[in-house]
C-alpha cells in the first residue's frame, strides 16, 4: 500500500457546468508535480451504479469520491486522483471518475457523449460500469460507442475513409473494462460454466437488432478487453452506507470480486502512452486534456494527432529551453572568464552542448525532421556567440584593468613631463617596453590580450609622438646649444692653441736666444777652452822642451859623469896598474 498520497482527495478535474467543461488548473497544476509514468483508469456508467465506490477501492481508501444515496447523481464532470501505484514502482495511478451517464436531471445527452469520449482519450483502461447483466438493454445503454467515430478523429486528414478507420481506433483506444454490478445469475452457457470475459465475448457477439451497432465498436475499438461480475454488496438498505461498511459486514463473493478487480488493475492496466510511442506523464497527461477540451468547447472534434502534434510542439518547445537553461547553466559553472584561447571556450562548449543535447533527446517527443533539435543547436550557436562576447568582453575588462595598474606609474610620470627632456624618448619606450613584458607576463587576460594592448598604446600614440617631438624639438636644441658650446669652445681651444703657439714660439725665441748665447758662452768657452788647450800645449811643449833640455843637460852630465867616470876609472887602473907595476907615471 502506498504510504503517501499525491493528493489527500480527489479534486474536480473537469467541471461541467450548464453544458460547458471548464479545466480545473488546480489539478492541472498537481500533474505538473508527475514526472513519472502514468496509469490512467476511467470509469464511465450510468449514474447511480457504484462507479465511485469501485475508484475509492483503487485507491485504496474507504471515501475520496462522493458516493451518492439518493436517485440525483453526485459527481459532475470528471473527478481526479492521483495516487502512488501500490504495485508499479515510479509510476502514479490515476483515477478519472466521471458524472453519470443518463441522468434525467441533464435533459440533454450530448455531454454525456463527450465525457464518453474524454474518458476514452484519457484513460489507458477504459472501464464501463454498469448494473444487472450485459443485455440487450445494456447493449443499447452503450450506445454512446457507436458515436466515437463522430466524437474523435484519429488524423487530421478530411479523408472519410481515414477518419472512420475503426482499425486505426483499435489501436489507440484503451484497455476495455466492463463491470457489472449486482449480477445475479449463473455464469454458465449452455449448462457449461464460463467465465466472466466469456461472458463478455459472447453478450458481444453479433446480433440483429438496435444494439449491433454498439456491438460492432466495442469489438473493433477495444482490442483488449476483460469483464468483471459482481454479486450485491449488502442488503439494500446497508447500500445507503456502503462507504462506511468494513468488509466483514458485505458480501464475501463481492469482496473477492472488489479484490480481483483490484488486481487485475494493479497488475495489468498499462501506463499511459501516446499514438506513435512516447511514456505519458503528469504535465503530458495535462496537456492532452487541455487540447481536448479546448477542441470540444471550441466545436471542434477532438483530433488525437493534432494533439499529439500539439504536445510535441509544446513538449520539444520545452525541451529545447530547458536544454538551453542547461547550457548556460554547465557553461556558467565550466567556463573561467576570460579563456586563455578560443578553443578552450570552443571545447567546454561542445562538452555542454552534448550534455544539453542529451537532455533534448531525453525529453523532446516526436521531432519531426529533427525541427526542434536544428532549432536547439541554432540556439546553442546563439548562446555560443554570446559566451564568445562575454568572454571577449571580460578578457577586454580584464586587461583594461591590467593596464591601467600596470601603466599608471608611467602615465603619472607623462603626466609630470618627466620625459619632455632631450633623450627623454628613448628612456619613455625602454619603460613602455618594459611594462608591456610585464602585461604579458600576467596570466588570465584572454583573447583580447593583444588586441587589448594595440588599442591601448594606439590610443597612446598621440602622447608617444609628442614625446618624440619633444625630445626631438630639445635634442635640436641642445645639439645647437652643443654645437655652439663646441664652437666655443673649439675657439677657446683654438686661442688657447695660439697662446700655446704663441708662448711655445716665445719659448723657442727665448730658447733659441739662450741656445745663441749659450752657444756664444760655448764658443767663448771652447775659445778659452783652446786658449788654455793652447798655452797648455804651449806649456807642456815649454815644459818638454824644458825636460827634453833637461834629459839633454842630464844626459850630458850623466855622459859627462859617465866620461869623467870612465875617465877616473881608467886612471884608477892606470893608476892601479902603476902602483902594482910602480913604474907608472900618471899624466
Amino acid at each position: 500500500m502506498a504510504s503517501t498520497l499525491l493528493m489527500p482527495a480527489p479534486v474536480c478535474l473537469i467541471e461541467n457546468s450548464n453544458g460547458q467543461f471548464m479545466v480545473n488548473h488546480e489539478a492541472l497544476q498537481v500533474l505538473t508535480t508527475i514526472t513519472q509514468p502514468v496509469v490512467v483508469v476511467a470509469i464511465v456508467g450510468l449514474y447511480r451504479t457504484g462507479k465511485s465506490y469501485l475508484m475509492n477501492k483503487l485507491a485504496q481508501q474507504k471515501t475520496g469520491f462522493s458516493l451518492g444515496s439518493t436517485v440525483q447523481s453526485h459527481t459532475k464532470g470528471i473527478w481526479i486522483w492521483c495516487v502512488p501505484h501500490p504495485k508499479k514502482p515510479n509510476h502514479t495511478l490515476i483515477l478519472l471518475d466521471t458524472e453519470g451517464l443518463g441522468d434525467v436531471e441533464k435533459g440533454d445527452n450530448k455531454n454525456d457523449t463527450w465525457i464518453f469520449a474524454l474518458a476514452v482519450l484519457l484513460s489507458s483502461t477504459f472501464v464501463y460500469n454498469s448494473m444487472g447483466t450485459i443485455n440487450q438493454q445494456a447493449m443499447e445503454d452503450l450506445y454512446y460507442v457507436t458515436e466515437l467515430t463522430d466524437k474523435i478523429k484519429t488524423k487530421s486528414s478530411t479523408n472519410t475513409e481515414e477518419m472512420n478507420d475503426s482499425m486505426e481506433f483499435g489501436s489507440l483506444f484503451p484497455d476495455f473494462v466492463w463491470t457489472v454490478r449486482d449480477f445475479l445469475l449463473e455464469l454458465k452457457i449452455n449448462g457449461q460454466p464460463i467465465t466472466s470475459d466469456q461472458y463478455l465475448e459472447n453478450s458481444l457477439q453479433v446480433i440483429k437488432g438496435p444494439s449491433e451497432e454498439a456491438r460492432m465498436c466495442i469489438q473493433k475499438f477495444f482490442v483488449n478487453r476483460k469483464c468483471f461480475i459482481f454479486v450485491p454488496p449488502a442488503d439494500t438498505m446497508k447500500l445507503q452506507h456502503l462507504d462506511k461498511l468494513h468488509d466483514d459486514e458485505l458480501d464475501v463473493d463481492f469482496v473477492e470480486n472488489t479484490k480481483n478487480f483490484c488486481d487485475y488493475i494493479y497488475d495489468e492496466a498499462k501506463a499511459k502512452t501516446l499514438p506513435g510511442g512516447g511514456m505519458v506523464n503528469g504535465p503530458r497527461l495535462g496537456n492532452l486534456i487541455l487540447n481536448y477540451v479546448e477542441a470540444i468547447t471550441s466545436g471542434d472534434i477532438p483530433c488525437m494527432e493534432n494533439t499529439v502534434l500539439a504536445l510535441a510542439e509544446l513538449e520539444n518547445s520545452a525541451a529545447v529551453q530547458k536544454a538551453l537553461t542547461l547550457y548556460e547553466e554547465l557553461m556558467t559553472q565550466k567556463v573561467q572568464f576570460p579563456t586563455e584561447t578560443i578553443q578552450e571556450l570552443l571545447d567546454i562548449h561542445a562538452i555542454c552542448k552534448r550534455e544539453a543535447t542529451q537532455v533534448f533527446v531525453r525529453d523532446s517527443f516526436k521531432d519531426m525532421n529533427q525541427k526542434f533539435q536544428t532549432k536547439l543547436e541554432t540556439q546553442l550557436e546563439a548562446k555560443l556567440d554570446d559566451f564568445q562576447k562575454q568572454n571577449e568582453r571580460q578578457s577586454i575588462d580584464r586587461c583594461a584593468a591590467l593596464l591601467q595598474d600596470i601603466f599608471s606609474p608611467l602615465e603619472e610620470e607623462v603626466k609630470q613631463n618627466a620625459f619632455f627632456k632631450p633623450g627623454g624618448y628613448s628612456v619613455f619606450l625602454q619603460k613602455k617596453e618594459e611594462l608591456i613584458y610585464k602585461y604579458r607576463q600576467q596570466p588570465k587576460k584572454g583573447i583580447q590580450a593583444e588586441k587589448t594592448l594595440e588599442e591601448y598604446l594606439k590610443s597612446k600614440e598621440t602622447v608617444t609622438e609628442a614625446i618624440n617631438q619633444a625630445d626631438k624639438m630639445l635634442t635640436a636644441k641642445e645639439k645647437e646649444m652643443e654645437e655652439q658650446q663646441r664652437k666655443a669652445e673649439a675657439a677657446a681651444a683654438a686661442a688657447r692653441e695660439l697662446e700655446i703657439q704663441q708662448r711655445r714660439q716665445e719659448q723657442i725665441v727665448l730658447e733659441n736666444q739662450r741656445r745663441e748665447q749659450e752657444e756664444l758662452r760655448q764658443m767663448e768657452a771652447n775659445r778659452e777652452a783652446q786658449r788654455r788647450q793652447l798655452l797648455e800645449q804651449q806649456e807642456r811643449e815649454r815644459a818638454r822642451r824644458l825636460q827634453e833640455q833637461q834629459r839633454f843637460i842630464e844626459e850630458q852630465n850623466r855622459r859627462e859623469i859617465a866620461e869623467r867616470q870612465r875617465q877616473l876609472q881608467h886612471l884608477q887602473a892606470q893608476y892601479d896598474a902603476c902602483r902594482s907595476n910602480n913604474n907608472c907615471i900618471i899624466l
